[in-house]
């Protein structure tokens, strides 16, 4: 049975939540830049830049870019699928960045674990800093995000429905 975890007006509202917990964490924005991870880490990191550019009134322009981990991941000889290899682009000078990492679900970590090895094989940052929508709790690694939307504990499997890719903004548990 599916269960609504997050509405659409909900998605939204935490967003913005998300996106002034960030300005008041990072009050120097020249050294920040946005990383999100494929699929829906992307969706969610656009619009988390373009609520803090909204909420600042900015004029400049912050970095963005989006990686995919499907190479790095430490389950990759493990299965019999031939995994799908999604894009990854970082257009900036990661060294000396505040990086904002942005995924939509946090569970084990290894996929967390898994960005965090793209993001060195293009420098070095002067931090990361982890933005997830919802974090499911039990964790297989020791990672942690720095702002999150909704902590909902749970094994079962949370799906993040984004406009963008599925038609509507919803998250539920099924």
């Amino acid at each position: 049975m599916e269960k609504i975890i997050l509405t659409q007006e909900e998605i939204k509202k935490t967003i913005t939540k998300l996106a002034k917990a960030i300005l008041k964490k990072n009050e120097d924005l020249s050294e920040l830049a946005v990383v999100g991870i494929q699929t829906r880490g992307v969706f969610l990191a656009k619009r988390l830049l373009n609520e803090t550019v909204k909420i600042k009134k900015m004029k400049t322009e912050i970095p963005f870019g989006f990686l995919d981990i499907t190479l790095y991941r430490d389950d990759l000889g493990q299965n019999a699928d031939i995994p799908t290899i999604k894009d990854t682009n970082i257009p900036f000078d990661v060294n000396g960045k505040n990086i904002i990492l942005v995924d939509d679900v946090l569970y084990t970590g290894r996929t967390i674990r898994s960005a965090l090895d793209v993001l060195k094989d293009f420098g070095r940052p002067k931090s990361i800093q982890l933005v997830v929508l919802i974090d499911r709790g039990y964790r297989e690694l020791p990672i942690q995000a720095d702002f999150t939307g909704l902590t909902h504990y749970t094994k079962d499997e949370v799906c993040v429905n984004f406009v963008e890719i599925d038609g509507k903004d919803m998250v539920i548990v099924k």
